[in-house]
């Protein structure tokens, strides 16, 4: 029996198809579902695109505010929040939120988990997260916890690249890896046209040197001198004014006030307080110290709830930081 030629090709077709969709469904079942990022606590296997996400405080936040997938938080954490802050079924105030680093992104499916340094896992585990997000530093507490909950990761202000490790780790997870290079890309070039503009008023002539102080209220004042808006100042073009231990979460240590004092004038004291309840800022002001340093100080605020760091805060930082200096030395 002869198989007419048009029957023949149509099998051939055929065969050539269903062999073409097999081969896809094999590869689509041997995808990865899963990424093992290693951070600063260890390595843990997260699910690729979580869709139920716990931050467990503003740093974490302000990454997953920058990659845009807000909406999929189910709990978020803060030092800063309380009870007061708190609806009946323990959602943040939106007037809480309004005007504040808060309101960046999408909040109104998150549940508060409680202080950053000390969860409320009960309430964590009812939210069923498939992903964990935290800032952490040595000797911080609950990881073991939080893993058993979900999948966790942490990342430490004085690890290597900080924000931009967890930016990047977190935009893998969600497949936005373009969008991360973006944003570390325009924060750089922000820092450049600040600079520029600050060595054509002529700032480096009378402020080669600039050091950033946080003043907390009742307890001491740290000068930085990692992360905390320190990188965006020498990116800017400033050189240390003073050297300083990091002995506090690696980021910097308590500044004496005899330091202070030694300070040169052509050292610009930048003056950035912490947030909430925290902040010192107007008693270091009217201290003696901060009467003999008057003249050199600049106070940048950040927005209220913002991180310390991250390229949502260096975005509005970085600029914002370069029109007060200008003006200083107007």
């Amino acid at each position: 029996m002869t198989i007419p030629l048009g029957l023949t090709r149509v099998s051939r077709m055929f065969r050539r198809t269903l062999l073409t969709t097999l081969a896809l469904g094999s590869a689509a079942l041997a995808a990865p579902a899963t990424l093992t990022l290693k951070h600063d606590e260890g390595a843990a296997t997260v699910p690729l695109n979580p869709t139920r996400i716990v931050a467990l405080d503003e740093e974490a936040l302000g990454w997953i505010y920058a990659l845009g997938v807000s909406s999929r938080l189910v709990g978020v954490g803060s030092a800063m929040l309380g009870p007061g802050d708190l609806t009946a079924d323990g959602k943040i105030k939106p007037e809480r939120i309004r005007g504040t680093f808060l309101a960046r992104g999408e909040l109104s499916g998150a549940t508060f988990v409680g202080n950053w340094t000390q969860p409320n896992l009960e309430t964590i585990l009812k939210l069923k997260p498939d992903l964990i997000v935290r800032a952490t530093w040595a000797g911080n507490g609950n990881y073991p916890q939080l893993s058993r909950i979900a999948p966790t990761v942490g990342y430490s202000e004085q690890g290597s690249g900080y924000w931009k490790k967890g930016l990047r780790d977190l935009a893998r997870v969600f497949g936005k890896q373009e969008q991360a290079e973006k944003l570390i890309k325009q924060v750089a070039d922000t820092n450049r046209a600040g600079a520029r503009a600050l060595q054509a008023a002529g700032v480096f002539r009378k402020y080669p040197k600039a050091v950033v102080v946080s003043p907390f209220k009742g307890g001491g004042t740290y000068l930085y001198t990692k992360t905390r808006l320190i990188d965006d100042v020498r990116a800017l073009g400033f050189k240390d004014g003073l050297k300083g231990d990091a002995n506090v979460l690696g980021v910097g240590g308590v500044i004496s006030d005899e330091a202070l004092l030694s300070l040169s004038k052509d050292t610009l004291v930048i003056v950035f307080p912490p947030g909430g309840q925290y902040n010192g800022a107007q008693d270091f002001l009217q201290s003696a110290v901060g009467q003999r340093l008057k003249g050199q100080t600049v106070v940048y605020t950040q927005e209220a709830n913002s991180p310390w760091a991250g390229p949502l805060v260096s975005l509005r930082d970085s600029p914002a930081l370069t029109k007060l200096i200008l003006e200083k030395v107007k």
